[in-house]
């Protein structure tokens, strides 16, 4: 890992800043190389990481780890979004972390994979709605790799464009799943036009949209497929992983970012997301919170209890 981007930059002083308030993190992962297979984590690396390189993390992240690194801030509760385990085996993580939360602590609820284009995605969805603790999917459509190409995979078999997909997507309101929707920016005006086809699907958007040219140019078009999905109301957003792969973790230029989703979706469809141990490699759990909550000190109490607690609770059931 490139040390110099491991470290943010022009965080502001935080001494007197409140922390002291619960937290439902709603998008976490924990790793157990033993115990699921993880191919990103064991077998080949990907090529098109969000960070960049990742070694640091290619290891078991427990619970316990996982709590260390949340310090003192008070986790009440949290979502454990699947990993990109094994997806020929989705079921192996589900009933691996189901036991995890039967021994109690966190986490509190699973966002669990299935396939949405293919012939057994029914039946996929059907034993992963046996498990209770299972509250959503997050099933990545097909996606370029960079802007330019975005016009590349439309109509490929799994993207938002195939019709065997779309009705996938469907079959999650048979099952009272949500869908975690993960796209790069440059896919979020594909992505609202689908949200709109099923306007009863709990949908929440992952990390602020991936907003990941900084430019002008760049957020012009990240703002206009945000509004896009903002404007549906049963749309939702994490407030969520800012790193960028070149770049190290910077207030100013996030701070950006945060406030501006907030305002397209406000506080009430906002909410706090850790990514960890992914989001580590640029920033700290603890310097991540405060850093987010620093962002928004000029909120009310019950806008800060929206982003950081109350609008995961309610979206995930927790």
């Amino acid at each position: 890992m490139d040390h110099a981007l491991s470290h943010p930059t022009n965080l502001p002083d935080f001494s007197g800043l409140d922390t002291d308030f619960d937290i439902a993190d709603s998008h976490h992962h924990l790793f157990d190389l033993e115990a699921v297979h993880y191919p990103w984590l064991t077998d080949h690396p990907e090529p098109h990481f969000l960070l960049g390189n990742y070694d640091a993390i290619k290891g078991n992240y427990p619970v316990a780890d996982f709590r260390a690194d949340t310090g003192g801030l008070r986790v009440v509760k949290s979502v454990h979004v699947e990993a990109e385990s094994d997806h020929d085996n989705p079921l192996a993580e589900t009933r691996w972390l189901s036991g995890l939360i039967k021994s109690g602590d966190l986490p509190s609820a699973i966002v669990a994979h299935s396939w949405l284009h293919r012939a057994d995605s029914q039946a996929t969805l059907a034993a992963q709605s046996q498990f209770p603790v299972v509250r959503g999917i997050r099933s990545k459509p097909v996606t370029s790799p960079t802007a330019e190409t975005r016009d590349d995979v439309q109509g490929q078999p799994g993207s938002m464009q195939d019709e065997n997909w779309r009705r996938g997507l469907g079959l999650l309101r048979s099952y009272n799943f949500s869908w975690d929707l993960r796209v790069p920016f440059w896919h979020l005006a594909e992505a609202a036009a689908v949200c709109r086809l099923y306007p009863d699907l709990p949908i929440v958007v992952e990390h602020t949209g991936l907003a990941w040219d900084r430019s002008e140019a760049g957020l012009a078009e990240w703002r206009k497929g945000m509004a896009a999905l903002a404007e549906q109301e049963h749309v939702f957003l994490k407030i969520s992983e800012l790193g960028l792969a070149g770049a190290a973790w910077d207030y100013p230029d996030n701070r950006r970012v945060v406030r501006e989703a907030i305002e397209l979706f406000g506080f009430d469809r906002c909410m706090f997301a850790s990514n960890f141990p992914v989001a580590g490699l640029r920033i700290g759990y603890v310097d991540q919170v405060k850093a987010i909550a620093h962002m928004v000190a000029d909120c009310s109490a019950d806008e800060r209890s929206a982003l950081f607690h109350d609008t995961a609770t309610d979206f995930y059931r927790l």
